[in-house]
């Protein structure tokens, strides 16, 4: 091992010696994945813990045994850190096998965390509390402060991780690979500088904001938590100043497809407030969305903005949808193709109109099927599973992802990109996404003029679609990813070379060769002629 004297100083037998010695000491694992080692099956290193050029000694004390892959890919120097990530990334893979967004939830969950209520008292403007469930039956008490604005009433405690949980109604956010670098930050001993928020709700002290930093800790071994706590506070308020925060202000770095989700949760609340301020049960949804937006008179910019995009969110996040697995959440990375801001601009904008506020009862014609807003989602995430299946299931690389795909293609380092993923790529970037969903649109629309059928033009999902107009869709998606150019690699530094406007491949589209006159298509994309089988 170049970098240790010590270990280039050994025999081979006193190599093999110490191997055993720390595999032993090791009881069998890999330091950095804590998975088993076979001496007899597995290639291993021995590795300094903490390097020497930050001050790791280089003697046994300071040695692990790793598998030879797990070191040769470490995400970090030093090993302690390195198997922090590599604890985080499988509990991230682990989440995403079951389609759930990795977030603090998961992380408390493969770490003992979550698993009691918080029983406290409050008394002379202090909080009393115990930590029974833990065995620790000692009586704490802390100052309650106020804030003299809000009138929010906070504690600042320390709370073992078996008491804490994710607050997923006022932050559903993910975890992202920004965790990596406060992990590095906080195994260097750098201090915590915004702890992490919760409050109070059923007994259960939630966390809604400093997930990411609270991740890193659980991950480098905290047990306990220093977090602020919010007493009896308004969780509506609390989601608008934390929605705000993200959006408007910019406080936090808020995807969209979390605002929409946020707005769902605003949604309901809304939805609650107004039978109860009329006196009907909460199975009752005999009013619409206008007597919604004019109950709240003070609100009503907002109202109209909570349905929509609670309605998108229904759709995005819904269970059955398909294409949910290949949208990006978090607006980084390159392992999937469709970013959750190209799918609301192409797809849920074009379908989902912002100016519609129903006039019909909540649950007209519900019993039969035909309720507007469900119709609008089911169709919509029907026509999603008909994108995953036709142009992305068993046909992109995750693992492969979108990384520099073209320039790969052009240096001729492409051996692995299969046709059908360089298709896939290519067919879900946003100008050329963007362009082929207008199609889509003109489809329905020609369908329901030539049977004569009455339509809302704003608002066609809400209608429902017979099975011959499914069959056109999935024919169309099926026959535009077939295009030849999609897996024209000749293409790779001309056409697809960078991203181009929304004009560029409507051009393309509409003629069959781009403004520069380079032929794409052999003919120009006709509806009739793409909807055959």
């Amino acid at each position: 091992m170049g970098n240790s004297k010590y270990l280039d100083g050994l025999s081979s037998e006193e190599y093999k010696a110490l191997t055993k010695k720390l595999w032993e000491i090791q009881n069998h694992r890999c330091f950095i994945c804590g998975e088993e080692i076979d001496l007899e099956l597995n290639s291993t290193n021995i590795d300094h813990i903490k390097p020497i050029v930050t001050g790791g000694k280089d003697d046994e004390t300071n040695f692990a045994l790793t598998h030879e892959n797990c070191n040769k890919s470490k995400q970090d120097a030093d090993l302690e850190v390195a198997k922090a990530m590599a604890k985080l990334s499988k509990i991230i893979k682990a989440a995403e096998e079951k389609h759930e967004t990795p977030s603090l939830k998961h992380v408390l969950a493969a770490n003992d965390g979550s698993k009691y209520d918080f029983i406290y008292k409050i008394e002379d403007g202090k909080l009393l509390y115990a930590f029974s469930k833990n065995g620790d039956d000692t009586i704490r008490s802390t100052d309650i402060f106020m804030d003299r604005l809000s009138n929010e009433q906070t504690a600042f405690i320390q709370v073992p991780l078996q008491y804490l949980y994710h607050d997923e109604m006022i932050n559903p956010r993910g975890i992202n690979s920004s965790i990596g670098l406060l992990i590095k930050e906080f195994h260097k001993g750098n201090p915590q500088l915004h702890i992490s928020l919760a409050r109070i709700d059923d007994n259960k002290i939630k966390i809604f904001d400093g997930q990411h930093k609270a991740v890193a800790q659980i991950m480098l071994g905290t047990k306990a938590l220093l977090v602020r706590v919010f007493i009896n506070t308004d969780v509506d308020r609390m989601i608008e100043t934390n929605t705000t925060a993200g959006s408007k202000l910019k406080q936090i770095a808020f995807d969209k497809s979390i605002v929409r989700q946020l707005h769902d949760t605003l949604y309901t609340e809304r939805i609650k407030k107004y039978q109860a301020d009329h006196g009907l049960s909460e199975d009752n949804f005999t009013f619409s969305e206008a007597n919604l937006v004019e109950h709240f008179k003070g609100e009503r910019g907002n109202i109209r903005t909570y349905i929509i995009n609670s309605q998108k969110n229904l759709i995005t996040k819904n269970p059955t949808n398909k294409l949910q697995s290949y949208i990006n959440f978090e607006g980084r990375g390159s392992e999937l193709p469709l970013s959750y801001s190209t799918f609301e601009k192409t797809l849920l904008s074009r379908f989902i109109n912002p100016k519609t506020i129903l006039t019909k009862p909540i649950d007209y014609r519900a019993d039969e099927g035909l309720n507007p807003r469900v119709l609008e989602k089911e169709q919509l995430v029907q026509l999603c599973n008909i994108l995953a299946e036709e142009l992305l299931i068993g046909k992109y690389n995750t693992e492969i992802g979108t990384y520099r795909i073209e320039n790969k293609i052009i240096d001729g380092k492409d051996k692995d990109i299969t046709d059908n993923h360089l298709a896939a790529y290519r067919i879900f970037k946003e100008e050329i996404m963007y362009n082929w969903v207008q199609y889509i649109d003109r489809l329905i629309k020609n369908f329901f003029s030539l049977t004569g059928e009455l339509y809302d033009e704003n608002n066609l999902f809400q209608i429902k679609f017979p099975e011959q107009l499914w069959t056109n869709i999935r024919s169309f998606v099926r026959n535009l990813g077939n295009l030849p150019l999609w897996k024209d690699r000749s293409m790779a530094s001309t056409v697809f070379g960078g991203k181009q406007v929304y004009d560029y491949w409507q051009t393309a589209f509409r003629t069959g060769k781009t403004p520069d006159g380079t032929i794409v298509l052999s003919k120009p994309i006709n509806v009739v002629e793409m909807i055959k089988p």
